[in-house]
């Protein structure tokens, strides 16, 4: 029957391939309910936008079919491999056990695989990653959550995260993995809500949500939540919500409501999932699942039980793993620099430390003494951190002033001691106060006035020691070849410290600061314009970017100009830099410690340098317990409780006294025993049990299948040259800048460059990566000046890309569209010959084979059927049918004696290197180009074996993989791939038909 006529209507099964609205569909699965005989369909190009619902009486026989020897049809060899890219590229469906692997643009290390092997074997994903810092948890959540949306095991998902950590969340799932989510923050959600229908909720609209814990915790909303929330949920940072305070209870008292639907995946992650708390890293493990809850992890039979749901690697562990080696920094340098303070700044402290003593000695009552202990020791932070700090604090009404109850007072206290309850150090970077509710002409009052007058007279390098300590220490990095980052505790000693460091460095140095004052998603902005200047980048920042901002591409040491009195928010500094990713060898940190008052000797002593060394010994950060508590009370007690006789002294021998002795000594006991209690049980949990070399060659063939980097980049180029546009290099990388004017208008429209501006709305076009919102872009000056002009491509070799340019990436939207494009153009003979880069016909002459090779390129479709997931009351929902396709190369050589043998898949892959080596004349290819064509007719019966080759081989790969989860995790892996069925789905497409004939002479 003749391509594209009405037929009477046939059963259709998906993966049949059908005609209709002018363009040829695959059907996809579709209801069984579908009592009108309506099915859902997908473009051929695996265009997903125009995923669609078509009648019965649309359907019609595809109007594909195998290449035919017409004029124009054979091209040259370059544009028989830009079809062959571009398959690659538009196919988003793969059929192997990684499904999701075929559609992200980040290339996982092997390591990171084995959170999503762990996954696999599970009906119902529940599983903790406690990798360390700079692992790439954010990867290794995001993988299993693209998996299981592309295998049909969730239908939607949601982050939970603090607000300071939505931002990055939603630029790495859209730009490496494809995943549009919106972000559900106290500044979205209102108009987020207006965009529903009746009855529906924020949830139910969007698929993809990353939203905001302490937001969606509150009482009026939680109960909505709860209702409407996805059936997968990640919680990123989820140490945070099992801890003793208000903030912790509430949000553990909503993921304990959502965990206890026992259908809901739920994935957690943490860099510290102990947290020094055998309590807290219960009540996590519970949240996964109850019965683990009164599990001990020093009992061999425990920690069996409880590592089918809890991986955690030090990067020890997976430095090497497998064949692959993970580019770590060596080593962090690091280095304790002291300063001394000038004369009169001790005297400035003395006099500020003996108010203190007299405020909280006071007779009031015993509500108004905690409130004054809170200021004094919040004002005494402040005078130590820089003068700009002390004079605004000073100035300030403070904080602790409008608590009403001892729970507010205390909250006030933690945060001053850096033992927030909060999900971050987001917001609370703002000066304390110090003025409590009295009159403004008392003695106290004036006496704040004169104090604020004083530190403002203290500032600058002739007066301030530390500030003057700092800029040696910037100007030794930069001389070094570092560009650092310099942390301070509060926004105006940011400021104060990024103006004096921009006027002491000059115009060759660019400095900035970002700190709470900028709202989240502005942070990234102000960090893109310093780096995007030339020349060499200084960044001063409070702890609002401690958290959740990778800073390894641009920067290589960090300052802590500062201390923290929290071990945790010091490595969290670091961890900015000493990342996966990062290409120094070493990075350094430097710590700048007063030696006058001895404040911070004690903290450096007895929490920073401990929490270093048992860190070193473990291997693992291992936050102290309690956070210290206990030894920075007993700390401020004895600066504020000593006799009159010390009034008047600056440097204190605290560490001598009973109190705080005894504080230390119970406080590195208990330390010492969580380290220990984490080394027995660590290796456990590293899952080197796992066997992830049984799926390296599913891995190998992968990506072979998808191709590397420099494949996307030569086809993008190769393809916008062969169209007209004159494509200019990046001289730095291999990105580069391609005028669109000259490409064919269809083309263009999938650019979503259209004459007229209204058209560019519709569904499917292009829409350039954009970051943040509106407000945010408009402050990035620097971008704006990059922009693209509307009529030109702009491709960059990595991410991040400016807003309106492209990386050249497998799942850039634009790199997308070309090869759509590409794929399109090469089956429609209506186009004109410029207009068609690619060719499905081609012949090349080579030395590379000693005998005629035919190559077909052949595409597959399979019907997946994978297992139904089991409920928890033990029925099972339906099996998941999905539609998969495969690309393959396939070949035959025809021998002396005119015998056809085919090529292993080895001997393939060998042959697409070959370059030609003299043109073909015009009768020579069309001769071979026929005498192809019929040999096609006679391997029909070949094609179709080996699709049910491939079938049982895909089977298998699935079956592996689930196999490949260690001992306990096998037998349920296996039984669950006992459901999984692959079967060929209509007839292979034949895409292109190559000839490679022996060039006279030449020999291989």
């Amino acid at each position: 029957m003749t391509p594209g006529t009405t037929t009477t209507p046939a059963p259709r099964a998906p993966g049949d391939l059908v005609s209709a609205r002018g363009r040829d569909w695959v059907l996809q699965p579709s209801p069984a309910d579908e009592s009108d005989g309506m099915v859902i369909a997908q473009p051929l190009d695996g265009d997903r936008e125009y995923l669609t619902a078509l009648f019965p009486h649309e359907i019609e026989d595809p109007g594909f079919g195998r290449p035919e020897a017409v004029p124009g049809e054979v091209g040259d060899f370059a544009s028989a491999g830009l079809l062959r890219t571009a398959l690659r590229i538009a196919a988003t469906h793969g059929a192997g056990p990684f499904r999701s692997l075929a559609s992200i643009s980040v290339q996982p290390r092997q390591y990171q695989l084995v959170p999503l092997m762990m996954a696999l074997r599970m009906d119902t994903v529940r599983l903790l990653i406690g990798d360390d810092v700079g692992i790439g948890k954010t990867i290794e959540a995001a993988l299993i959550a693209k998996e299981l949306l592309e295998q049909g095991s969730a239908r939607n998902m949601a982050v939970l995260c603090s607000p300071s950590l939505a931002e990055q969340w939603q630029r790495e799932l859209r730009e490496k993995f494809g995943m549009d989510a919106v972000l559900v923050l106290p500044s979205t959600a209102a108009r987020l809500e207006k965009t529903t229908e009746q009855g529906q909720s924020i949830f139910d609209r969007y698929p993809c949500t990353v939203v905001s814990t302490d937001f969606i915790k509150q009482e009026e909303r939680r109960g909505n939540f709860q209702r409407t929330c996805p059936d997968l949920l990640i919680v990123d940072e989820a140490h945070s919500c099992v801890g003793t305070g208000t903030g912790h209870q509430l949000r553990y008292e909503l993921l304990r409501d959502l965990a206890a639907n026992p259908d809901r995946h739920l994935v957690l992650v943490t860099a510290t999932p102990h947290s020094g708390d055998v309590h807290a890293f219960a009540k996590l493990t519970g949240l996964l699942d109850p019965a683990l809850q009164d599990l001990d992890p020093t009992l061999p039979a425990h920690r069996d039980r409880l590592a089918r749901h809890f991986v955690q690697r030090r990067r020890r562990d997976i430095k090497r793993y497998l064949d692959e080696e993970t580019p770590f920094p060596r080593a962090r340098m690091v280095r304790e620099t002291p300063y001394h303070l000038d004369t009169e700044y001790a005297g400035f402290v003395t006099d500020v430390l003996a108010y203190a003593r007299e405020q909280v000695r006071r007779p009031d009552g015993v509500h108004e003494q905690r409130m004054t202990w809170v200021s004094v020791l919040a004002l005494l932070r402040c005078v130590l951190s820089s003068p700009a700090a002390a004079a605004e604090t000073l100035r300030v009404r403070a904080g602790v002033a409008a608590a009403r109850t001892e729970a507010e007072v205390e909250s006030f206290h933690r945060a001053v001691l850096d033992l927030t309850d909060d999900e971050s150090a987001d917001g609370q970077d703002g000066v304390p106060g110090s003025l409590l509710d009295t009159p403004e002409n008392s003695f106290g009052a004036r006496k704040l006035k004169s104090f604020a007058a004083r530190a403002d007279q203290l500032s600058g390098p002739e007066h301030d020691a530390k500030l003057r300590t700092l800029v040696d220490e910037v100007k030794g990095q930069l001389v070094d070849g570092y560009d650092p980052i310099v942390f301070c505790r509060y926004i105006p000693t940011a400021e104060y410290v990024a103006d004096h460091l921009a006027e002491a460095l000059g115009r060759g140095v660019h400095v900035d600061a970002v700190t709470g004052k900028l709202h989240p998603d502005a942070r990234q902005a102000r960090i893109d314009e310093l780096t995007a200047k030339r020349g060499r980048h200084v960044l001063v920042a409070t702890d609002c970017l401690s958290e959740g901002v990778n800073l390894q591409d641009d920067f290589g040491a960090v300052l802590h100009y500062d201390l923290s009195w929290n071990p945790t928010r010091h490595e969290q500094r670091e961890g900015r830099v000493d990342r996966f990713g990062q290409t120094r060898e070493n990075v350094r940190a430097v710590t700048l410690f007063d030696t006058d008052t001895g404040i911070d000797g004690l903290v450096l002593n007895v929490l920073i340098r401990k929490h270093q060394a048992i860190a070193e010994q473990v291997g693992v950060v291992v936050p102290v317990p309690d956070g210290g508590e206990g030894v920075l009370k007993a700390l401020s007690s004895s600066l504020f409780l000593r006799g009159k006789e010390n009034s008047e002294q600056l440097t204190f021998d605290i560490d001598t006294e009973a109190l705080f002795s005894q504080a230390r000594e119970r406080l590195h006991k208990e330390w010492e025993d969580v380290a220990d209690r984490e080394s027995k049980i660590l290796t456990k949990f590293a899952h080197s049990g796992l066997r992830p070399e049984e799926v390296q060659a599913e891995l190998n063939a992968l990506r072979q299948a998808l191709g590397e980097p420099s494949d996307i980049a030569d086809f993008t180029r190769e393809t916008l040259k062969s169209l007209g546009s004159a494509v200019r290099p990046d001289s730095h990388s291999a990105g580069f800048t391609a005028p669109a004017g000259p490409l064919p208008r269809g083309l263009r429209h999938g650019l979503g460059i259209y004459e007229d501006p209204d058209q560019a709305t519709g569904p499917g076009v292009v829409q350039a990566p954009t970051r943040g919102t509106a407000k945010s872009k408009s402050k990035s000056k620097a971008k704006a000046a990059k922009a693209a002009a509307p009529n030109e491509l702009v491709f960059h070799q990595d991410l991040p890309v400016p807003v309106g340019e492209h990386a050249l990436f497998r799942t850039d939207p634009a790199v997308r569209a070309i090869a759509r494009y590409v794929l399109d153009s090469a089956l429609d003979r209506s186009l004109s010959e410029i207009d068609r880069p690619a060719r499905r016909l081609g012949v090349i002459r080579t030395t590379a084979v000693d005998h005629r090779i035919v190559l077909l390129l052949v595409r597959y479709r399979f019907h997946l059927t994978l297992p139904p997931r089991r409920r928890a009351d033990r029925t099972q929902a339906d099996p998941r049918e999905l539609v998969a396709e495969d690309a393959q190369l396939l070949a035959w050589r025809t021998t002396g004696d005119g015998t056809r043998e085919w090529l292993t898949d080895q001997e393939t892959a060998e042959l697409l290197p070959a370059t030609p080596d003299r043109n073909t004349i015009p009768s020579m290819r069309d001769q071979q180009i026929t005498r192809a064509l019929e040999e096609v007719d006679e391997v029909e019966d070949h094609l179709a074996s080996y699709g049910h080759d491939l079938a049982r081989r895909l089977e298998a790969a699935h079956l592996r993989v689930r196999e490949a989860a260690g001992e306990r995790g096998r037998a349920r892996g296996a039984a669950a791939a006992r459901g999984i069925r692959a079967e060929p789905a209509g007839e292979p497409d034949l895409l292109g038909v190559y000839v490679y004939v022996k060039r006279p002479g030449g020999s291989r």
